[in-house]
């Protein structure tokens, strides 16, 4: 039986609390990733901040600011003030299946994997995707 760790992301990228909304949207932008969890000092997860959080926290483009401007602003907001903390994490041990299921059933784009509260992971749609295209590739070889 296939379980996370045998899917999830490893090493992840992420931030700490005191970073800056800056620093997760250049990071967004540079990795081309969507979800960003939150660790303490320790790897401890203790949130995750998301695309569409950070075009929340974003002032309109119809506001015509600058870019400079904007950045300035990004840089005075912690992560802390617009993470989600509500989130289902996932350990390593748990079959895929399930945790397509949560994925699904929820909705969510991601589920942070953990061990004893420290950070080891991330599992995301995409993951899932490329497991399929293998699983399809698989198939089309048997053909």
């Amino acid at each position: 039986m296939l379980k996370v760790n045998d899917l999830m992301t490893s090493p992840v990228f992420s931030l700490k609390e005191r970073d800056s909304l800056h620093s997760a949207r250049q990071l967004m932008n540079l990795q081309r990733i969507r979800h960003i969890p939150i660790v303490t000092v320790d790897n401890v997860f203790t949130g995750l901040i998301t695309h569409r959080d950070i075009l929340s926290a974003t002032i309109s483009h119809l506001a015509e600011l600058d870019p400079e401007t904007q950045k300035e602003i990004d840089a005075g907001i912690p992560l802390h003030e617009i993470m989600r903390t509500d989130i289902t994490s996932i350990s390593t041990d748990t079959p895929l299946k399930k945790a397509a299921q949560i994925l699904l059933n929820h909705k969510y784009g991601c589920l942070p994997v953990v061990k004893n509260g420290e950070l080891v992971g991330i599992l995301t749609e995409a993951d899932f995707l490329r497991l399929t295209i293998q699983l399809m590739e698989g198939l089309d070889d048997q053909d």
